[in-house]
């Protein structure tokens, strides 16, 4: 899964225009648009992030890709007076 943020996407006519230009390189990729927050959220088996970037790039966006944090279930470790660490003002 690839995220770019898209800050010169503004309206469905520009979520349209990326779609079709993510889709061209790759006909089966699910592309995901939060227009509020200007991301675009592609999910594709065949394109990489640069072959989307660029095709979002030549559509006339100004797509940034987004650094994937890795996703942790891990709970906080507890802090020496008992609580999580976390500021929650457990103990």
């Amino acid at each position: 899964m690839t995220t770019f943020e898209v800050r010169d996407m503004t309206c469905g006519h520009c979520v349209s225009t990326i779609t079709r230009a993510v889709t061209a390189v790759d006909e089966d990729a699910k592309v995901t648009v939060d227009l509020s927050r200007h991301l675009v959220t592609v999910e594709s088996a065949k394109a990489d992030a640069e072959s989307l970037g660029q095709a979002i790039a030549q559509a006339g966006y100004t797509p940034v890709r987004m650094r994937q944090e890795p996703v942790s279930t891990a709970q906080p470790a507890a802090d020496a007076r008992g609580g999580c660490g976390s500021g929650c003002g457990c103990s």
